[in-house]
């Protein structure tokens, strides 16, 4: 089994670039590579800002490896993908996401950059709950989405971060796209229900419309086209499209994926 603290003494200091380090994803893969890590966000020492590209060539100087957090415009990361390349980045690791099409213009980038790729296809993320998006619905006692009982394989984003790990530092990942979940497909009111079983508070399930949903989301500043995919994504979820397992934690790490009461243990919910 390979697992991340198998690398970290052969890595030299600073030479993988780590986006989006504040993130979910981003802040634990920074913290698994140690000093091997330059993480890089709009607020970090090295600052990184997709809609400023004077940021990118100081952030890449003299890094070998990418962890890509993509940015919303597509438009924007094949130019990121050849400045890497032309500044000596040799592998680049994609957070993709579970159901991207064949032709998903974010993983066509990585993948025509000449140099080793892996993508990163996760389900959605636990931390979704204690973290985000739905942390303060759950909060307040009430959590409506338009996923009706569908259940889904959540992922824990550490396990997320493992992988990522590995595929930065390890060689036989590159060329490979792994599709990644957490190790049981659950509903929103089985979760909510493990949830009150930790915190002591109720939390009322709601099955709301589709549109009720997304039109919820832009009330809260969200971006048309992240309120339509978000709403879509759950509707995969209501119509049983999401329900399946996958093995690229298993492939990758050599163990099942962490459980969602393993995350609840972890969590701030605790």
């Amino acid at each position: 089994m390979t697992t991340p603290n198998d690398i970290k003494p052969a890595l030299e200091s600073d030479t993988v670039l780590v986006l989006a380090a504040t993130g979910k994803t981003g802040r634990r893969v920074t913290a698994l590579l140690g000093r091997a890590a330059r993480p890089a966000s709009r607020s970090s020492s090295t600052r990184f800002d997709w809609n400023d590209a004077d940021t990118w060539e100081p952030a890449l100087a003299g890094t070998t490896a990418v962890y890509v957090v993509p940015p919303d415009n597509p438009a924007l990361l094949p130019e990121f993908v050849a400045l890497a390349v032309k500044s000596g980045v040799t592998r680049l690791v994609l957070l993709s996401m579970r159901g991207a099409p064949d032709d998903d213009p974010f993983e066509a980038a990585i993948k025509e950059s000449g140099v080793e790729w892996t993508i990163l296809r996760p389900t959605w993320f636990m931390q979704n709950f204690d973290e985000d998006m739905f942390a303060a619905p759950v909060q307040h006692g009430e959590l409506a989405v338009p996923a009706g009982q569908g259940i889904h394989p959540f992922i824990d984003v550490l396990d997320i971060a493992e992988v990522a790990v590995v595929a930065l530092t390890q060689p036989g990942h590159a060329g490979q796209t792994y599709e990644l979940s957490g190790s049981e497909s659950l509903s929103f009111a089985e979760m909510l229900a493990r949830i009150v079983t930790v915190t002591g508070d109720p939390i009322l399930y709601t099955d709301v419309a589709a549109d009720e949903f997304a039109a919820s989301m832009r009330e809260l500043g969200y971006p048309d086209e992240i309120a339509d995919l978000v709403t879509m994504l759950l509707v995969r979820i209501r119509t049983g499209e999401e329900a399946h397992l996958s093995d690229g934690v298993q492939r990758v790490l050599g163990r099942e994926p962490r459980t969602f009461d393993d995350y609840l243990g972890s969590s701030r919910f605790v």
